[in-house]
């Protein structure tokens, strides 16, 4: 279909088709996404969980992907105590679901310059309806209890006294689930229409086609750089170190986590976190060495190059990439734009990135059991895991790096012949 093609032809195949295309839609983005969880738990050792609890366990892990809430609960009778929670969202899943879903959203779009809001409204609503049918579904089979066993010793004699049988298990909860699935889903396709230089716009918001997509563009060019990088620094520690299950449970669960949080380090953010008790972080080993301790440890490129010289590479590729998106920016943008204008938006686009990863990529998990007093919640069957960054100097960093890479990106744009290579109508 060319872009010369009547306004109402494409709009009236949406309208006619929309329904299957939606469902296709949401359909390829479940499966994907349960696929890519299945590979990961699998590659975990989680097929080996009792009571045929994978499946339901993969589920719950495709929940948490987009955004859901999972209530973790324990149960040790009256003689015993357990507390658990877990907040985590496993980003490899949560990137493959939104790169399906955001290609089946823009496919009726091709070809076409301007759109009606009543029309996008319409197909995204389709979409928005079973995606919610579907994360009900979902909501409602993520549900699981398992037996804990007390190990060996006085917990497990006193276990035996007392008939003490601990179960932890996971809920989901529906309301919550359901909210913050719409509220992903809704992010996944205004950043669509947001990046896609073939995406239409309403007529009222044309203007974002020039001032906002090419630096969109840039900062999920830069994510999925990070993405690739890490894929395969993963391939090479797995083909050369060993423990290739564990690599490929990171890698297929979460790669952008990590990949992300390097690319925050790397621009001099600084996160805190803890690891104790048998929770570890098993790729790369560097930050089970550096957050492992008696108190809350701080996590940056300067705590890692202690352990690692090698951690100072970070800020080199940092370099690079951000120079890379800044050129990539002032390619997509009209030639009238000034190179200061770039850097103000690349330093923009890169704070907000910054803020986005840090709310995505905090982690938080804790068990604890206890009988009779024996354990206190913090003993051998306990254990603690906490990431979570310090945002506002993050973002502060952000701007800086964005602001010099946008400028230089610009200016390097201009000077190979690039800058303005496409019409302002088109671009962006």
């Amino acid at each position: 279909m060319s872009s010369r093609t009547p306004p109402g032809t494409t709009g009236q195949a949406v309208a006619r088709h929309g329904w299957p295309q939606a469902l296709a839609t949401v359909v390829a983005g479940l499966v994907a996404m349960w696929v890519v969880a299945a590979l990961g738990l699998w590659a975990a050792g989680a097929a080996d969980l009792p009571g045929n609890a994978f499946p339901r366990v993969v589920t719950a892990t495709v929940v948490t992907a987009v955004g859901g809430a999972l209530e973790l609960s324990g149960d040790a009778g009256g003689f015993a105590d357990t507390d658990a929670g877990l907040t985590v969202l496993p980003l490899s899943v949560t990137l493959t679901g939104a790169l399906v879903i955001a290609r089946g959203f823009l496919r009726p779009l091709r070809h076409r310059a301007v759109t009606g809001t009543p029309e996008l409204a319409g197909w995204a609503g389709r979409i928005a309806v079973l995606w919610l049918l579907a994360l009900l579904g979902s909501a409602f089979a993520a549900r699981q209890t398992f037996e804990v066993s007390l190990g060996e010793g006085v917990l497990d004699d006193l276990g035996d006294l007392f008939g003490v049988t601990p179960t932890v298990g996971f809920t989901s909860d529906v309301p919550l689930t359901v909210l913050f699935g719409l509220l992903w889903l809704a992010g996944v396709l205004v950043t669509a229409l947001l990046v896609s230089r073939g995406a239409p716009l309403p007529g009222r918001l044309l203007r974002l086609r020039t001032s906002v997509r090419p630096a969109a563009y840039a900062m999920v060019a830069l994510l999925l750089a990070y993405v690739v990088v890490g894929l395969v620094v993963g391939l090479v520690v797995a083909a050369t170190r060993g423990h290739t299950a564990d690599t490929f449970a990171v890698l297929l669960l979460g790669l952008p986590n990590l990949a992300w949080l390097a690319l925050t380090i790397g621009l001099g953010a600084t996160w805190d976190g803890r690891v104790e008790g048998p929770f570890g972080l098993p790729m790369p080993q560097v930050l089970d060495e550096v957050l492992r301790g008696p108190d809350v440890s701080t996590l940056n490129v300067g705590t890692l190059a202690e352990h690692d010289g090698r951690m100072w590479w970070l800020v080199v590729v940092a370099a690079v990439l951000l120079l890379a998106a800044g050129f990539v920016l002032a390619s997509r943008s009209p030639s009238r734009v000034p190179a200061w204008l770039h850097a103000v938006r690349m330093a923009v686009a890169l704070a907000l990135t910054v803020l986005v990863i840090g709310l995505v990529g905090r982690v938080s998990a804790h068990y604890g059991l206890s009988v009779l007093g024996i354990g206190d919640l913090g003993g051998g069957l306990s254990g603690r895991l906490f990431l979570r960054p310090r945002p506002w100097s993050a973002a502060g960093l952000a701007l800086l790096w964005g602001f010099v890479a946008g400028f230089l990106g610009a200016s390097l744009a201009r000077w190979a012949g690039r800058r303005g290579g496409r019409s302002p109508a088109r671009s962006g």
